[in-house]
């Protein structure tokens, strides 16, 4: 799990292992992620873009960039929460992920909010 506080926005990531969907003979290793946007500052926020930074075990790097998330642009007043469920294939059954989420203010100034570096992990991958 990973955690941080950007302006008043927390951003707590949550992955997982998606055995279902992983075919190790096709070189396809996937995990979920639960993102959790929760506004803990007093200034209401919307969520425009994402940008993630995806790193695989053989040091891969691929950015992707994109309008909100699960095609949702979510305004967060003080005190909500915006909660969802992605997810990432991989080549190696190890990686990791970190980016942020471009929020613009109702006045109309934007800042990054941060998604810290999270662990993406097959069990037992790591000895």
């Amino acid at each position: 799990m990973s955690t941080a506080t950007t302006e008043g926005i927390r951003v707590v990531v949550r992955p997982a292992f998606w055995e279902e969907r992983t075919s190790p003979a096709m070189g396809i290793f996937a995990f979920t992620y639960t993102v959790r946007i929760t506004n803990v500052g007093e200034q209401p926020a919307q969520l425009l873009r994402r940008k993630w930074i995806i790193s695989d075990g053989a040091g891969n790097v691929q950015e992707v960039e994109g309008e909100g998330v699960v095609g949702k642009q979510p305004h967060l007043s003080p005190g909500e929460t915006f909660e969802y469920t992605s997810w990432v294939p991989l080549p190696t059954p190890i990686g990791t992920m970190k980016g942020e989420f471009l929020m613009v203010r109702p006045n109309g100034v934007s800042f990054a909010a941060q998604v810290a570096e999270f662990v993406l992990t097959q069990p037992h991958a790591l000895h």
